[in-house]
């Protein structure tokens, strides 16, 4: 497990810090390797972050959590998740690509680099809390609370701070009203002008943050969206529309 690197010095500079990552299919040893068989990775693959908040948003399968990951790795961050220089995670014995391998051909433009943040994954967040644990870190009290209220105490905790934050479906163990907590905490990462965020989701509580650029991936490409468009949002209205008949069609139609 690796030691927790220097803090930075802050940076008199409004978000984002990341401004565009692209891919660079000559840096593939072997192609045919997962992840570098997602079909949206191109030669022309290309993302500009141009607010302090982008959202990607997509089904199960398109990689999603897959870009996260390799972004985030690019910039630091280990797979499992956690701030920059953990390793909450032993990959020593591991079989499978992640995503992580992304940043093997990914590169990327700054200005400046940060490198204080943090990758929040629901999968993995009890290993980092963990390890903090064992690292005997002084902000680590999020195991003695429920699912969600941890996750909770983390965000209010952890999101102050100047830097790059990387959230994979945080929605996860959050109620609908937590959600709406969370959200409230991600416009004042926003207003804040010091905090990058970029995150997957599938909840549209969290899509509809206000100024985030929102992004849809598909299995093939990477482009902007309103959330009116979202097979996420038109799903949820026409289920709060008609409960009776969604359901009916969903298990009959």
């Amino acid at each position: 497990m690796g030691a927790r690197m220097a803090k930075q010095r802050d940076i008199k500079m409004a978000a984002p810090y990341l401004s565009r990552v692209w891919f660079d299919a000559s840096m593939v040893a072997d192609p045919t390797l997962y992840p570098f068989t997602l079909p949206m990775l191109t030669p022309q693959f290309e993302i500009k972050f141009e607010r302090p908040i982008t959202i990607f948003v997509g089904e199960n399968g398109v990689g999603k959590s897959t870009l996260i990951e390799g972004i985030a790795a690019l910039a630091g961050y280990d797979d499992a998740g956690g701030g920059k220089g953990y390793r909450p995670v032993d990959h020593a014995i591991a079989k499978e690509r992640s995503g992580g391998s992304l940043a093997e051909a990914f590169k990327a433009a700054w200005r400046p680099k940060i490198t204080d943040g943090w990758f929040f994954k629901a999968e993995s967040f009890f290993s980092v809390a963990r390890y903090l644990d064992e690292v005997n870190s002084p902000y680590a009290d999020f195991l003695s609370h429920s699912h969600g209220e941890g996750f909770m105490r983390f965000f209010e905790e952890r999101l102050r701070r100047q830097g790059i934050y990387f959230f994979d479906e945080p929605e996860s163990a959050l109620s609908p009203s937590r959600q709406i907590e969370f959200l409230r905490i991600l416009n004042r990462m926003q207003e804040s002008t010091i905090c990058q965020v970029i995150m997957a989701t599938h909840s549209p509580l969290l899509m509809v943050c206000p100024g985030a650029d929102l992004r849809r991936i598909t299995h093939d490409a990477v482009q902007p969206v309103t959330l009116e468009q979202t097979d996420h949002f038109r799903l949820m209205r026409d289920f709060c529309t008609d409960p009776e008949a969604f359901v009916s069609n969903a298990l009959y139609g």
